[in-house]
């Protein structure tokens, strides 16, 4: 799931002055290497172990941490729009900080507001919907290997958002109906993004939304594995608690992150991004 290489859309003229505001050389999101996969699932696992501790720890309450929570996220994703080209260390802390405010949000909505499950699920699917309809009307293209204008991100952090939001929701509700505690739903939700990566390799299933459905599924995944690792033996975790697992997740993501900013083995070379495009009728 890691390239798209269909003829180049052609949007409209007045579509592309509009959403561009400035075309860059450089795209601004990295490359999807196994790199890319490793920290989503350590991002989306400490998304949901730490709106936990963030909310039993810190005293503040769900409301009081998902205002600083996204307070933060805003902060971050400033400089992410201010930056002229992909840079891991600002790119990975907003997808982390992401992983807490979409999990927030459906967490706000099921706890706070009382809003059942079923619809939390279906109103993020139709908004993240809604979402990519907006965008390729828009941009004719919903490839990820073409974020190179305000528009362009501006929609793919939108979609990111509601991803981790659908993701939450739908991965509660599967776990709540299925009861399947959280290792058994690990490897449900694993061998789902292996469907994915088999219908995409074998099947010919459309890369761009090969990785829009796998990068859903990796949200539940990842907070499955949290769970599991974090919660008491006695509820059928490992009992590590939220403190050690966010921690010891944070410190891998740290490491991985140096790594790439480093080596810059997943940084589209402007060469490259011009293959990867997307069929004009998906």
């Amino acid at each position: 799931m890691t390239h798209e290489t269909s003829p180049t859309p052609v949007p409209s003229a007045a579509g592309t002055e509009a959403s561009a505001g400035r075309r860059l050389r450089w795209n601004k999101v990295p490359e999807v290497t196994v790199y890319f996969w490793i920290i989503k699932v350590l991002c989306t696992t400490v998304g949901e172990t730490a709106a936990d501790l963030l909310n039993e720890k810190a005293g503040l309450g769900l409301t009081g941490v998902s205002v600083l929570m996204s307070a933060l996220l805003a902060v971050v994703l400033v400089v992410q729009f201010r930056t002229g080209a992909y840079r891991a260390g600002v790119y990975w802390t907003a997808v982390a900080l992401i992983s807490v405010v979409g999990t927030l949000i459906s967490d706000n909505l099921t706890d706070n507001m009382g809003v059942p499950l079923e619809t939390s699920t279906t109103v993020f699917a139709i908004v993240l919907a809604a979402v990519f309809l907006l965008w390729y009307r828009r941009e004719r293209t919903l490839s990820i290997h073409h974020i190179d204008t305000t528009g362009r991100e501006s929609f793919y952090w939108l979609a990111v958002l509601f991803t981790f939001a659908l993701g939450t929701a739908a991965g509660d509700l599967v776990s709540e109906r299925m009861n399947l505690g959280y290792w058994l739903a690990a490897i449900l939700f694993a061998l789902a993004i292996a469907a994915v990566a088999l219908a995409h390799f074998a099947l010919g299933l459309d890369a761009v939304w090969s990785f829009w459905i796998a990068y859903i599924l990796t949200r539940p995944l990842g907070a499955s594995i949290g769970d599991y690792l974090s919660q008491p033996t006695g509820d059928g975790g490992l009992g590590l608690g939220t403190v050690v697992t966010s921690v010891l997740f944070l410190a891998v993501i740290l490491g991985l992150v140096v790594y790439l900013a480093v080596t810059r083995k997943d940084v589209a070379q402007p060469q490259q991004t011009a293959r990867h495009v997307v069929r004009p009728g998906m």
